[in-house]
């Protein structure tokens, strides 16, 4: 297990992993979600963002490094950061309180197409193309330099609705994925585990993840279904099985 890294401390160099046969019998049981039909929609073109994901625990001694440089990503108006809170470190004595199933779910689904042996923590997705460990900030803004903005079909966000315009889409379409998340920073007291006795902030966390749909290139609609209070919405249009992400927009 790894140590607690102090404030003056480097951070470990190799990031934190499950085992391996752990992660082999959830990827083999990962589910996708299930699509909703389609409906009308009505907004205003979005700002084409690069998108960057977190994948944290509050059971890592290892992630509180890469949580504060997704809280500096949040500040840049043409990145959208999310944070997905993964489940596999609650053995280690604290459950994560925004981790869910799902969001493990997603992470372990990248990992083959990015050429990782494993998942790992904290891990940075951008568009769903390159991963990096999440400790050193300017590694990540390089690789958000290198990615660029995703330049896929036109997403707009309406009150009821979403809807995704025209474009090319791969052979078996591309996924169009709602993410419900935290638009502030939280912080987290964690009384057990790797990090008991600190205070962890936490930004965009991620609170739900749900699959509209398939895109196929063509215009759709979809039904957007009701926000808890005080969420902010992200829709991501996405190659299948945790291919690159094609379009992205937030409210």
């Amino acid at each position: 297990m790894a140590e607690t890294p102090s404030a003056s401390s480097p951070p470990p160099r190799e990031p934190r992993r499950p085992p391996h046969a752990k992660w082999a019998a959830f990827a083999a049981g990962a589910a996708i979600l299930v699509a909703l039909p389609g409906g009308p929609a009505a907004a205003e073109p979005r700002q084409k963002l690069t998108v960057v994901e977190l994948f944290t625990s509050q059971g890592c001694s290892s992630c509180p490094p890469a949580d504060a440089n997704l809280i500096a990503l949040t500040r840049r108006p043409d990145v959208l950061a999310l944070s997905f809170s993964v489940t596999y470190w609650d053995r280690l004595g604290w459950r994560d309180t925004f981790g869910k199933p799902e969001f493990t779910a997603r992470q372990y689904t990248y990992e083959p197409m990015l050429g990782e042996r494993g998942p790992f923590t904290p891990q940075m997705v951008v568009n769903g193309r390159l991963s990096r460990v999440g400790y050193s900030l300017p590694d990540i803004e390089r690789a958000i330099s290198s990615a660029g903005p995703v330049v896929g079909p036109e997403v707009t966000i309406g009150a009821h609705d979403v809807a995704v315009g025209p474009g090319t889409a791969p052979a078996s379409a591309a996924d169009v994925w709602l993410a419900e998340y935290e638009p502030g920073v939280i912080e987290v007291p964690v009384r057990r585990g790797e990090n008991a006795g600190r205070t962890l902030p936490h930004a965009r966390v991620v609170r739900r993840l749900e699959r509209l749909g398939a895109w196929t290139g063509t215009r759709a609609r979809y039904p957007r279904p009701d926000a808890a209070p005080g969420l902010r919405t992200a829709i991501l249009v996405q190659a299948p099985s945790g291919g690159p992400i094609l379009a992205a927009a937030t409210e």
